[in-house]
């Protein structure tokens, strides 16, 4: 029987993770409630060791401080463009670890006569958490670029994966009718399949869409651990994490204007947002730094459009000093940030906030998309496919219907881009080759640190 006390601190780090959650919902707040959760998690560790009987304790003391020399490493390590990467391998990691605790609470069950539920739930948990670990380790390595960005589809692929959906029912109910360290294997085994399978056609920017489904099924897998386990705090947390990643997966798809089922298995029938990657050689109006200092400089209405460019060139904070430059010089000056700009929602946020840009100037797609049409300028920053009029000219486009916002309303855009390469669906922007669009090349902190010269310049 637990102790009252340690059912009361079971609560309050329940509480904590419901706190956190609700604070992450913001980026003014997504500092504080990380902490808060991080808290509560300790809190619930610290009470399982003083109210359980535990054995092995040396070997489970090595593993957490491996595990913590691990995260804390690569969390002081992993860079901004790479964050996707991390929680997909984090997601990962959740659920195997559901997996194998199903696994190793089988063999308790087995020993005597076991509650048809727990045997459901174990069944459950080994699947959907080998299916999570699988699929996060291919998202890793898409996104990683280890292997191909591109959907991967082959002959015969419905089939393959209906008999792998068969199977795993049918080892489930054996599993369920007979419990034995076999079924729980081989399960694991076909959800690994069926987890490698599910992501193989995903390719482009639904591959991060793809993590937050993954997030969900392993916040399931520990909510059904918490089942097994009967531990109430992993059945909040678990739920928490399932509904939350729920609701993502479905906010993101409704800003790619496609359904998850489109996501997942559209490649099957040319449906992905990845599409050719040629390289156009139409003509382009393009200027140098001191051309667009100039145009800056005399826009009273700015809106910035950063993407996964700024990320990579780390460029966030010289955008910053050229946002302050053109305030002081009495401009209006807004970030318009798209729902799936990045590689995953809130990467601009968090990337942003990192230069110490203003909460206020951070405006989302449907508050900031009306303001194009009176905005002098519309500066795009490693955006490509949220601002592809494409997503509403072209129906064979694969970003066809996905809302974007209409930088092209602006009076000017001028467009910094590394080269004419397509973005991550490769496809080309109409948007280029407007007559009201200029192409400033160059890698986004180089050039914008030239820019932000020049706009000096003209100051003084």
């Amino acid at each position: 029987m637990t102790p009252a006390w340690a059912q009361l601190g079971y609560l309050a780090a329940a509480v904590c993770f419901i706190v956190a959650l609700k604070a992450l919902s913001s980026p003014k707040t997504a500092r504080r409630g990380n902490l808060i959760g991080a808290a509560g998690a300790v809190l619930a560790c610290v009470i399982t060791f003083l109210v359980s009987d535990i054995n092995h304790l040396l070997p489970i003391v090595a593993a957490i401080a491996a595990g913590t020399a691990i995260g804390v490493l690569g969390a002081y390590r992993v860079q901004m463009t790479q964050m996707p990467q991390l929680v997909a391998l984090f997601n990962g990691v959740g659920g195997g670890a559901a997996a194998i605790v199903a696994i190793i609470e089988l063999a308790d069950l087995g020993a005597g006569p076991a509650p048809i539920f727990d045997l459901i739930a174990t069944a459950f948990t080994i699947v959907v958490g080998s299916v999570s670990f699988a699929g996060s380790v291919v998202t890793f390595l898409k996104l990683q670029e280890l292997m191909t960005t591109r959907p991967i589809v082959f002959g015969g692929y419905p089939i393959v994966y209906g008999l792998g959906l068969l199977a795993a029912v049918a080892f489930s109910v054996g599993l369920v009718l007979a419990p034995s360290l076999l079924f729980a294997l081989l399960l694991a085994a076909i959800g690994a399949g069926l987890g490698v399978l599910l992501v193989l056609p995903v390719g482009g920017a639904d591959v991060p869409i793809v993590i937050s489904l993954l997030n969900a099924f392993t916040g399931l897998t520990v909510a059904a651990s918490g089942y097994l386990l009967e531990n109430i705090l992993l059945l909040v947390a678990g739920t928490l994490v399932g509904s939350a990643g729920t609701l993502l997966t479905r906010l993101m798809a409704n800003a790619m204007g496609r359904s998850v089922i489109n996501i997942l298995f559209g490649a099957l029938k040319g449906g992905s947002t990845l599409g050719a990657t040629t390289v156009s050689d139409r003509p382009v109006k393009s200027a140098g730094p001191a051309d667009v200092a100039i145009l800056l400089a005399y826009a009273q209405r700015v809106i910035i459009v950063p993407g996964y460019g700024l990320a990579v060139a780390q460029a966030q904070h010289t955008l910053r000093q050229l946002v302050d430059l053109l305030t002081e010089r009495g401009a209006h000056v807004d970030y318009a940030i798209h729902p799936v700009a990045g590689r995953m929602p809130g990467h601009m946020n968090v990337l942003l906030a990192e230069a110490q840009v203003p909460y206020e100037q951070l405006k989302e797609m449907d508050e900031i998309d009306p303001e194009f049409k009176q905005a002098d300028v519309a500066l795009v920053v490693g955006a490509n496919d949220v601002v592809n009029p494409a997503a509403e000219t072209t129906p064979g486009a694969p970003i066809y219907g996905m809302p974007i916002l209409h930088a092209n309303q602006a009076r000017q855009v001028v467009f910094m881009k590394r080269s004419m390469r397509p973005g991550f669906a490769g496809i080309e922007n109409e948007l280029l080759y407007e007559p009201t669009t200029t192409l400033l090349f160059g890698d986004a902190k180089d050039t914008m640190s030239k820019l932000l010269a020049e706009l000096k310049a003209l100051t003084v």
